[in-house]
């Protein structure tokens, strides 16, 4: 079983003159729930090779977060991420955007990335998204030309916390208004707190608070995709 894990490879957060990336929670505890239940994770970016990490996210006090940044495979791979042109989605069970404001500049318009997801979720894979993950969700289209959030229930960094970080100005666009002009059923809690929203095979999380809740959802929609293909087999 694989997943694959897609981390931004832009740096600048705007105009700010601040850096920014992937948010290593976001990655981190996600992973360790799908390590857990011996689930395989491969790294993947728009541009391929080392990818940013936002600072700001950098928590080695956090025990997942410093397992997970200690693991010396890990390591190579955040390295040698892949470029999403030479990848084989049929090896996947599913993909999974981590978030960080990075992600709002480079995982909408990434034509390669895009329908790398389009293929996994259409061979029956899942797709998942956390934070401002869900960025790389907004134009993937399925076979029948319609967007994949369209008529779903989602979950993605809030205007409100946007707001209360202060980054309004700072990012491309609104994430929940975007995902309402796709068609998606954007539901929102109260900022910081672990919102999971599932639908069929997609999962997505509203803020870095989601991500372990999400990486169980997460987990359990895979083995159901694995069990599916091995009856099918």
């Amino acid at each position: 079983m694989k997943v694959l894990f897609v981390l931004t490879s832009h740096s600048d957060l705007g105009n700010t003159n601040r850096k920014t990336g992937y948010y290593l929670s976001e990655a981190a505890h996600p992973w360790k729930k799908l390590q857990e239940r011996g689930i395989e994770i491969d790294f993947v970016s728009p541009k391929g090779g080392p990818c940013p990490l936002d600072p700001t996210s950098y928590d080695l006090t956090d025990p997942i977060n410093r397992e997970f940044w200690e693991d010396i495979d890990v390591q190579k791979k955040l390295k040698n991420t892949l470029a999403p042109g030479g990848v084989d989605a049929n090896i996947f069970e599913g993909i999974h955007y981590v978030g960080g404001h990075g992600a709002c500049f480079d995982f909408p318009s990434n034509i390669p990335l895009l329908q790398l997801a389009a293929r996994i979720y259409e061979h029956g894979g899942v797709v998942s998204a956390v934070c401002h993950g869900p960025s790389g969700l907004l134009n993937i289209k399925l076979m029948g030309g319609t967007y994949l959030v369209q008529g779903k229930n989602v979950a993605c960094f809030t205007n409100s916390e946007e707001e209360a970080v202060g980054l309004v100005k700072a990012i491309p666009f609104s994430l929940q208004d975007c995902m309402k002009e796709r068609g998606a059923y954007v539901h929102v809690k109260p900022n910081w707190t672990s919102n999971v929203q599932v639908d069929g095979r997609l999962v997505t999380g509203q803020n870095p608070q989601s991500s372990t809740e999400l990486g169980d959802k997460l987990g359990d929609l895979v083995l159901e995709v694995q069990a599916r293909r091995m009856v099918a087999q």
